[in-house]
């Protein structure tokens, strides 16, 4: 049965992986918009005194992270998409009679769109280096990618569970886009937390994205307004709710 499993989840991010490679076209679009805001934002702002305890650094560096954890973010919750269109060419239905338990299906779909989404993450980072960005410890790194791949587990298991109860592509993609950029626009990732209003504060700290970008920044600049292990602790908690909400929604999945 456990070899069952994993032959199942490997079917399952094979898949993904192939779906990804193809999709050229997708790569790219995906990474236009990070692009478009490391140009526009991080060369359009000249270094800002106005960062809480980062005077002398470049807004490029505190913004960095920030884009990261969008490209994350945006790339996770979309790859829900997928059991959308499973449903409309009929392999949902194949895979809902095959002698598997529907949970080990998601984290096969977990574990495709965390590596895609990793990909594109890594992709977003290198990019930056040539733009000037500067890491402050290399060994940073390592946590970074940790941070990457938490904040993938959450917002993939949500993706998976809204496209388990959503009927058509269009209209989970309306649905993803009135979701995601709240979600990033009330993160940090452009701006310090403590910039905004007071109001917003109780609405920020519910964002599972506010911990992941803090913990990115933690790791590859060395500044955060939040600890790592409260960072760490947050995303291990919405990562582990999201799978078992994404679980529960897609074994009560119908096609």
């Amino acid at each position: 049965m456990k070899s069952n499993n994993l032959q199942t989840i490997y079917v399952m991010w094979l898949r993904e992986m192939k779906r990804f490679l193809r999709a050229k076209s997708r790569v790219i679009s995906t990474l236009a918009m990070p692009f478009f805001f490391l140009v526009a934002l991080g060369f359009g702002l000249k270094p800002s005194s106005s960062l809480p305890g980062m005077a002398q650094t470049k807004y490029l560096d505190f913004l960095v992270p920030g884009i990261i954890g969008m490209t994350m973010l945006f790339t996770s919750m979309f790859a829900g998409i997928s059991v959308l269109w499973d449903k409309e060419f009929g392999f949902l239905k194949e895979i809902l009679v095959a002698p598997v338990r529907r949970s080990v299906v998601v984290l096969g779909r977990i574990a495709g769109g965390i590596t895609t989404a990793l990909i594109q993450g890594i992709l977003i980072l290198i990019i930056s280096l040539f733009m000037g960005f500067k890491i402050l410890n290399p060994f940073g790194i390592i946590l970074a990618l940790l941070f990457m791949i938490l904040i993938g587990i959450g917002f993939i298991g949500f993706g998976v569970a809204m496209a388990s109860i959503m009927k058509d592509v269009q209209g989970f993609s309306s649905i993803m886009n009135l979701i995601t950029f709240p979600i990033f626009l009330l993160s940090g990732a452009l701006f310090p937390v403590t910039n905004l209003p007071n109001w917003l504060r109780p609405i920020i700290l519910i964002n599972p994205l506010t911990y992941g970008v803090d913990g990115l920044r933690a790791s590859l600049i060395g500044f955060s307004q939040f600890s790592l292990f409260l960072d760490l602790a947050i995303l291990l908690i919405f990562g582990l709710a999201m799978i078992i909400l994404g679980s529960y929604l897609f074994s009560k999945t119908e096609v």
